[in-house]
């Protein structure tokens, strides 16, 4: 109610002050630790890269410091979720959805290179990412910090375009069975990604954009079967 001296009481401009105080308070506190993620998260991708120029048989000791990278930045994650569960998901998380995706990124790639597991090749599901991120998925009945469908996806199209870059540096190392895993497990994908009806126009895009990788690792897998580098059924 307004305030005896006037028809307005300054009070309540003084609260909406706390309020935005408080807000960018939060905004801050978010954007200092995003900033350490993101050095972890260049520092992950310098490691990980190495399976672009390191031989297969070398690899598995060239990635060793690759888990404690990517174990760094999936810790500074949950350190996020801590601070911020407290708070409405949806009014803050667009500051933090594109360092989730390349946290999953991050650590899809590299259990497909075997980082985590002695077998190479396999997919996450969002389920799986959530449980070694110790994140909950796609929460819909609280409000409280979790990894989305999209942001699982969206991890998904940046592995196909990392995994069509390999195939075409595998030729250059003298590897030509990796780009026929490779395209083997890219189209899989781009077949599970052509099953869905995208809503988010920024999804919707990337995962058009799927096809030009397919394409990309289907030129290198149909060159070496012209030169006689695979079987030409294996193609």
């Amino acid at each position: 109610m307004a305030g005896s001296r006037g028809m307005i009481d300054p009070a309540i401009f003084e609260q909406l002050q706390a309020n935005i105080d408080d807000d960018s308070q939060l905004r801050d506190e978010v954007r200092n630790i995003l900033q350490k993620r993101e050095r972890q998260g260049r520092t992950t991708l310098s490691v990980l890269s190495r399976a672009h120029s390191v031989p297969a048989a070398e690899l598995k000791e060239a990635l060793k410091p690759a888990r404690s990278s990517i174990d760094e930045q999936i810790q500074t994650i949950n350190e996020l979720g801590a601070m911020v569960s407290k708070y409405p998901y949806y009014k803050y998380n667009h500051l933090w959805t594109r360092h989730t995706q390349e946290t999953i990124r991050s650590l899809v790639f590299g259990v497909w290179l075997g980082v985590y597991e002695p077998e190479q090749g396999t997919l996450l599901t969002i389920s799986e990412v959530g449980s070694l991120m110790n994140v909950p998925v796609d929460v819909k009945d609280r409000d409280i910090f979790h990894i989305t469908t999209e942001e699982y996806l969206l991890a998904l199209t940046d592995l196909i375009e990392e995994l069509a870059r390999l195939a075409v540096n595998s030729v250059t190392l003298g590897d030509f069975q990796r780009p026929l895993q490779i395209s083997k497990f890219v189209k899989e994908l781009h077949a599970g990604f052509q099953i869905l009806n995208m809503k988010n126009d920024v999804l919707r895009r990337k995962s058009d954009g799927i096809k030009y990788s397919v394409k990309k690792i289907e030129d290198v897998v149909y060159d070496l079967s012209l030169r006689n580098l695979i079987p030409r059924n294996a193609s």
